[in-house]
């Protein structure tokens, strides 16, 4: 499967759910430890908006 952001069932901008999908886990998963990281130092905002700019659309 190839990694790309689906139009149904994305929050924001279908990042953490295009991660999930192409790895197999849990969308709810993967967005609990976004969230989760984001009570961390360093850059996963900036992550995402790279991310969420180079990943296509479905």
């Amino acid at each position: 499967m190839q990694l790309t952001r689906p139009q149904q069932g994305k929050w924001i901008a279908g990042v953490c759910a295009g991660l999930a999908d192409r790895f197999g886990i849990s969308r709810g998963l993967v967005r609990f430890l976004f969230v989760l990281s984001c009570a961390l130092p360093g850059p996963q905002i900036l992550i995402y908006v790279l991310l969420w700019i180079l990943i296509p659309k479905s």
